[in-house]
């Protein structure tokens, strides 16, 4: 069975909400809960942007059962790798054993805070540099490295589970999907791409979890839930590596100007309908992802959708 999700989408929702709707999340049945790593929000009307590490440390305290999982976090530039290795440590503990690091090459977006963004093959290079550090330490190694982009002159995890954590990488080709099935112990994928879960399984990746996030827009009135994705969520349309170079808010706003309603909501199901809910869900499913996320637009509506989540959709992806 396909393990069901929810997202902790921190660029439109403050901290200790998060925290309530993690709590509330695991009670409405989720299996998963995965959380956004950003330092902006992709557009300004979202309105939020805290940060992830202090909120998984607090969802991990205050829930049970659910899995737990970084969605996605960049290790190549605001955080060094040998200090992301140390931070899901102390999740994989905090949460005893519920937490999976997932990774990604990042966007300038949320790197660029700390100096110049690198372009795309130095991008890759440094991942997978950053993937054989925190690989070691979270294996329980005495790390010494020297690399092109990093050094580590001695570190070691005091304080790591006995079975180390697992990562799951960020992939959209064949190269990232190499590195994925290489270093991970899971793929992470954007889009409900069959090629792409091929790509992972050719290079070594049969038989690991692969993780995929879907946005739906639940509410009452299909045209409130229609403007609510046109305001918040026009930012997704546009190609990923136009993405991953935009340097701010207002630049996802220049470059998602022109995107029209109805091209949204083809990616983005809107209103009270469960159904069309389920059929987005199930894209992913029959691409060959083992566990996909569903992330709800618009911060204000989140206790309303996991009500219904709870009574209607969450039985109906479990068939």
């Amino acid at each position: 069975m396909v393990a069901v999700g929810y997202t902790l989408m921190c660029e439109q929702t403050g901290p200790r909400e998060l925290v309530d709707h993690g709590q509330r999340a695991e009670g409405a049945g989720f299996d998963f809960e995965v959380i956004s790593d950003h330092y902006y929000p992709w557009l300004d009307s979202q309105g939020h942007s805290p940060y992830a590490w202090s909120v998984l440390g607090a969802v991990a305290h205050t829930t049970s059962r659910v899995d737990l999982m970084s969605f996605v976090t960049c290790p190549i530039r605001r955080y060094h790798p040998a200090v992301v290795a140390q931070k899901a440590a102390t999740l994989g503990l905090m949460s005893q054993g519920r937490f999976t690091l997932g990774v990604g090459a990042g966007e300038n977006l949320n790197e660029h805070v700390v100096g110049a963004w690198p372009h795309v093959q130095q991008r890759h290079d440094m991942l997978e540099e950053a993937l054989q550090i925190m690989r070691s330490l979270l294996d329980g190694e005495t790390v010494t490295y020297s690399g092109e982009y990093y050094d580590v002159p001695e570190a070691y995890l005091w304080d790591r589970p006995a079975g180390g954590v697992p990562i799951a990488v960020a992939a959209s080709g064949p190269s990232s999907s190499a590195l994925a099935a290489e270093y991970g112990d899971g793929l992470i994928a954007a889009d409900p791409d069959a090629r792409v879960v091929d790509l992972f399984d050719q290079a070594g990746g049969e038989g690991k979890p692969r993780f995929g996030q879907v946005p739906v827009c639940w509410g009452p009135d299909e045209g409130e839930c229609r403007k609510r994705v046109v305001d918040q969520w026009r930012w997704a349309p546009p190609d990923w590596k136009v993405k991953a170079e935009l340097p701010g808010p207002d630049s996802f706003a220049s470059a998602s100007q022109f995107v029209r309603e109805e091209d949204l909501v083809r990616i983005v199901p809107c209103g009270p309908d469960v159904e069309q809910h389920v059929e987005a869900f199930n894209r992913y499913v029959d691409a060959g992802f083992t566990h996909v996320a569903l992330v709800q637009v618009g911060g204000e509506s989140q206790p309303e959708f996991l009500d219904w989540a709870e009574r209607e959709l969450v039985p109906r992806l479990r068939g």
